[in-house]
């Protein structure tokens, strides 16, 4: 029997070409290109590492989204998984974090069986972290997030992980099945393959609400709890300013009088 690794992932706007509409304070999209979430990618290939090392890994990318998100598990089928499935329908657009996990986990438990669970520590277009825990607590996983370094025994009985802290980190020992997010920290992803671009035999499962069998009470935009208020870009700082001096006495005797001139004190 295989050993089966699912991976969640997200198609996200790519942020470095995202503007802000100042009237409306709403993102604009029109014209942005869509990328595979980079902390996904790290989770991604943190699965194919165990692809690697072991002969009977079948890894499956599992995401919610348009149809055009079957591009990223394209992407991600190019890069060497097995297969992508995508959860698209309106019933479920509009979610936030919950209402996401409820679909992802209707998703996973139609799937089946599997043995370990990666995710990506956080989206870039929502920074909240909490789809990946989520997922665990509904399907009453053990749990690590941030994960910066993995190790997998020779059984595949269990894991051990650091968890990247603040100011420092833990070691884990987590059995499986379980759930660990990753940070950038953990690896490099791969670059798709030629051969993965060129031999895309394999199919993308498309399951709408009614597929994956989802109470759709808990999800869509009415069954957000949370809501975007406002976006905005932050307004730039003022310009700096250079203070010079011979020691600390000078600095702090120029300073005085900059801050003199400036404030009127």
């Amino acid at each position: 029997m295989a050993f089966k690794v699912l991976v969640c992932a997200k198609q996200v706007p790519d942020t470095n070409e995202i503007k802000i509409n100042p009237e409306t304070g709403t993102l604009i999209r029109d014209g942005v290109p869509s990328i595979l979430n980079p902390d996904d990618a790290n989770a991604l290939e943190e699965a194919l590492k165990i692809k690697d090392k072991f002969d009977d890994v079948h890894v499956t990318v599992i995401t919610m989204g348009p149809p055009q998100a079957e591009e990223m598990l394209f992407e991600c089928i190019a890069m060497g998984a097995d297969e992508g499935i995508l959860i698209s329908d309106r019933a479920v657009g509009g979610s936030d974090t919950w209402a996401t996990s409820n679909a992802i986990t209707a998703a996973i438990k139609k799937y089946g069986d599997f043995d370990m669970i990666f995710a990506g520590r956080q989206a870039i277009d929502g920074d909240t972290a909490q789809v990946g825990p989520q997922i665990a607590e509904k399907m009453d996983l053990p749990q690590v997030t941030y994960v910066q370094k993995f190790e997998i025994s020779d059984d595949r009985k269990k894991v051990t992980v650091e968890r990247q802290l603040e100011d420092g980190y833990e070691v884990i020992e987590i059995a499986l099945p379980c759930m660990l997010t990753a940070i950038k920290e953990l690896n490099t992803p791969r670059y798709m393959s030629i051969s993965g671009i060129y031999n895309q035999n394999k199919d993308i499962k498309v399951w709408n609400a009614a597929d994956i069998q989802v109470d759709l009470s808990t999800v869509g935009l009415k069954a957000s709890p949370t809501n975007v208020f406002r976006s905005f870009t932050p307004k730039p700082k003022g310009k700096g300013i250079m203070l010079d001096g011979d020691s600390e006495k000078d600095l702090a005797k120029n300073l005085l009088i900059h801050l003199k001139q400036k404030h009127v004190i």
